[in-house]
């Protein structure tokens, strides 16, 4: 059962100032830590949709999107699972 369920707009502008090669490894550590303090669990307890993962390595490891829309649904044991939510 679905205790809550939102959908966030996640900034990924800080990622610039990762090395070019390293952008979007960073980009999936910020979405995961963004997560983590929204929905008060741990960062080990978000699971991300493969099909997140690929709009954020769509262009590769050096252009990840600027942002991306993101739903989360977090469940009564803490777990919270994050999938795509649109364009951004």
């Amino acid at each position: 059962m679905a205790d809550t369920e939102r959908v966030y707009t996640i900034p990924l502008g800080v990622v610039k100032s990762a090395p070019i090669y390293r952008r979007s490894n960073r980009a999936m550590t910020e979405v995961r830590n963004y997560l983590s303090k929204h929905m008060k669990t741990p960062a080990e307890n978000i699971k991300i949709d493969p099909g997140l993962n690929e709009v954020i390595w769509a262009r590769g490891d050096m252009k990840p999107p600027l942002r991306v829309r993101v739903r989360a649904v977090k469940f009564e044991d803490g777990g919270v699972e994050a999938e795509f939510a649109g364009k951004r």
